[in-house]
């Protein structure tokens, strides 16, 4: 209870902060939807730390028995981990702690912004895969071979140390940016494995991409176009 309690407390503040109460206005003005009243913001906090909780019992084990039966090595011990900073725009990634065990990090706007534990649940399926598949180990040998790549041609070309620098952090970068794409594919299916079997709806959870940004197709974007993930989700559900 202690810890639902703390985080209940996070989340009224971020709750608070994006959709404050605010008086009512005067007679004749449109001052559009009405806005939450207190209590109401209390319940919607409430409901929303239970239920990131309780998805978060229900994922985890999930995923770490997928992470031991998919991964040739390193950890698989997944830690949870909150943002608490107030007034960010909702996200959840994936990183690893100086001794190298998984986090997957949810910040509070992202745990009011989901609609149902689907949508929770697919997104932390999606952010466990990223550990699974190894894409932050994939994303450095990318940059390196990237890097090897562009700073031995402009050596080549005769280039200065400012030169040969400049083509190792570009070679870098577009190596790191090459696969993103099909990175994020590819934890998309897995994460619809992993909240099938943790008991969940991954096509009802990925309704959530039809509420952010499409990305579109750009060059060198770090995010396919929000269909094709949608369609990624589907067609692995299928088979399932």
């Amino acid at each position: 209870m202690t810890r639902i309690a703390a985080f209940l407390a996070l989340l009224l503040l971020t709750a608070c902060a994006e959709i404050a109460p605010v008086p009512a206005p005067e007679s004749g003005e449109d001052d559009g939807p009405p806005r939450l009243t207190k209590a109401q913001i209390e319940r919607r906090a409430d409901a929303a730390a239970r239920q990131f909780i309780e998805v978060v019992q229900t994922v985890e084990p999930v995923a770490e028995a997928e992470c031991r039966k998919r991964r040739k090595q390193g950890p698989c011990d997944f830690q949870i981990v909150i943002d608490d900073r107030l007034n960010q725009p909702p996200n959840a990634f994936h990183t690893v702690a100086r001794d190298g065990s998984p986090l997957l990090a949810f910040n509070l706007a992202l745990i009011l912004a989901v609609r149902n534990a689907d949508e929770l649940a697919f997104i932390m399926g999606h952010e466990a895969a990223h550990h699974i598949a190894g894409h932050i180990e994939r994303a450095r040998s990318n940059a390196d071979r990237g890097a090897r790549v562009l700073g031995s041609a402009a050596e080549l070309a005769g280039g200065d140390d400012a030169a040969i620098r400049a083509g190792l952090e570009l070679g870098a970068a577009l190596g790191r940016r090459s696969f993103t794409k099909n990175f994020e594919l590819e934890a998309d299916a897995l994460g619809t494995v992993i909240a099938y079997r943790a008991g969940y709806d991954p096509i009802r959870g990925a309704e959530f991409f039809n509420r952010i940004p499409d990305p579109g197709n750009r060059f060198l974007g770090t995010h396919p176009p929000n269909a094709a993930r949608v369609e990624t989700v589907r067609r692995v559900a299928s088979a399932l």
